[in-house]
């Protein structure tokens, strides 16, 4: 576990590379100088399955690969005392973004979002908001606030979705049929939003929290992102991913099977080229 004095420049460094990533527009970053792009699913804490990830994108050899991770916080690993360790996949992924500042990416996904805005997510009898204060508590002692503060920096600077040179779209999830009806892409480029867009019923919230995957819902949210396909999170699999209708494919690393995407970004894909770039992994 790292020091507070020596996470904590890396947290702000890391919130300052997401602000400043190349292709970045608002709250959208279309990928620059992508070759290809690795993307896992709600990690969720899961350090195995980080290490696995990170390992099989091997940034420094591949320099034309980027590395998308979605939902890092509120898992079920716990410190001596109950707190989260979640928290700890910040820490990782702020110094893989320190690293390669232009081709590490985290999206945030529904948890990111209530830890951020406060808003209690419930877990059986615990709220995962509090047991990831404690966890921050647990590791840092009297730097806790601080750090937790930085934290909240930290996720407060993320893009909302991503876009590859060749139409994919990656968020964690995409809003529901009632909210597509005035959803409006162009906001995910607006320098600043409004409070009530990280609220039910607004942009942010209906991205990382619709659970509609049919295919009218997904064609009509990629109609309005104007893209071909979607990689998403959110969803639970047994498989570590699922292919649930013509347009999309959702990847899942929170247990054990994990799964991964890798596909080229410089040229068209089919459906079945995404698929095919699915990568299960397994870990104790």
């Amino acid at each position: 576990m790292p020091s507070a004095e020596r996470i904590l420049p890396i947290l702000r460094r890391a919130a300052a590379h997401n602000r400043a990533t190349p292709g970045r527009s608002g709250f959208l970053v279309r990928l620059q100088e992508c070759g290809e792009v690795l993307v896992a699913g709600d990690l969720h804490g899961h350090v195995h399955n980080f290490q696995a990830i990170h390992k099989a994108a091997d940034l420094a050899k591949h320099p034309a690969r980027h590395l998308v991770l979605q939902e890092v916080v509120h898992g079920p690993f716990r410190y001596p005392l109950g707190g989260d360790k979640s928290h700890q996949l910040l820490d990782l992924f702020a110094a893989l973004k320190c690293q390669f500042p232009a081709r590490v990416h985290l999206l945030p996904g529904n948890h990111e979002l209530a830890q951020w805005t406060d808003r209690p997510v419930g877990k059986a009898d615990e709220t995962q908001n509090d047991g990831f204060r404690q966890g921050v508590s647990e590791a840092y002692g009297a730097a806790g606030p601080e750090v937790y503060a930085a934290y909240m920096e930290l996720i407060a600077s993320l893009p909302v979705a991503l876009r590859t040179p060749n139409d994919v779209f990656l968020s964690h999830s995409l809003p529901s049929p009632r909210q597509l009806g005035t959803f409006e892409a162009n906001k995910l480029e607006a320098e600043a939003l409004d409070p009530a867009e990280y609220q039910p019923g607004g942009l942010v919230y209906g991205i990382v929290w619709g659970r509609d995957t049919s295919p009218r819902t997904v064609d009509d949210y990629l109609r309005k992102v104007d893209a071909d396909f979607l990689v998403s999170g959110h969803i639970p699999t047994d498989d570590g991913f699922a292919v649930p209708n013509h347009r999309q494919l959702i990847v899942d690393c929170a247990g054990t099977p994990a799964a991964y995407a890798l596909f080229p970004a410089d040229r068209k894909l089919t459906h079945a080229d995404l698929v095919a770039g699915v990568v299960v992994i397994g870990t104790a």
